[in-house]
């Protein structure tokens, strides 16, 4: 049976996955040491709004499987996954199932990012929003963010990490491995991402422009010696 190696995910989602994955290692780390560790874990916030402003843009301007538009879900698509009758090709970039964590990740996270820059711990930090919301939102954004946010992130990480033991050991997918270097081998050709110089320069300026907006709104919270 003849076999296809195809480039799946472009070098900018593979750094922008691991680089999420090292800023919410470092952020839950240094939620619960506190004290000075908050200070970069304000560092570490401002960082994954970059790359969560990053994969929005590049959900619509990214590789071919990248892009929302490939994995927009259907319930008959659904259906079809489940039952397993789903065209190889179908299921080349994230399956139905995959593609519900990878929307509710993105989701989770930015309401966690969002509550944060809306947090006040009441001693020595607070986020870069709250100046300019009530003190009953500010309360509302910090009893989310420590109480409710941060086992949502913690628990879909488990579910993560258990669909990807999953995939490997029932499934004998290697799907960490495509994460890696980027290509899949498929049994039937299916369109590859597009992923050289120009595209790679083309996440660089979305990256850059990302960067830009999470320092602008880390200046709204800083003295005006900043």
């Amino acid at each position: 049976m003849t076999q296809h190696t195809v480039r799946i995910w472009d070098l900018p989602t593979r750094l922008f996955h691991w680089a999420l994955a090292a800023c919410v290692v470092g952020l839950v780390i240094t939620a619960k040491v506190g004290g000075n560790a908050m200070e970069w874990h304000f560092r570490l916030g401002y960082g994954v709004l970059a790359l969560l402003v990053f994969r929005l843009a590049w959900g619509m301007v990214g590789g071919r499987w990248s892009r929302f538009s490939s994995f927009l879900l259907s319930p008959a698509r659904l259906v079809r996954y489940l039952r397993g009758n789903a065209p190889a090709e179908e299921n080349a970039g994230h399956s139905p199932l995959g593609a519900l964590a990878v929307v509710g990740m993105l989701a989770v996270l930015l309401a966690q990012v969002g509550t944060g820059l809306l947090s006040d711990d009441e001693i020595a930090f607070s986020g870069p929003l709250t100046r300019f919301v009530s003190n009953a939102v500010v309360g509302q954004a910090t009893g989310y963010h420590k109480e409710v946010g941060q086992y949502l992130v913690l628990g879909l990480v488990g579910l993560h990490l258990a669909a990807i033991l999953f995939y490997v050991l029932v499934r004998r997918q290697r799907l960490v491995r495509s994460m890696l270097h980027g290509d899949k081998v498929l049994l039937v050709p299916t369109v590859p991402s597009r992923d050289n110089l120009a595209a790679r320069a083309l996440a660089l300026v979305v990256l850059s422009l990302s960067a830009g907006l999470a320092w602008w709104v880390a200046s709204l919270g800083a003295s005006p010696g900043f």
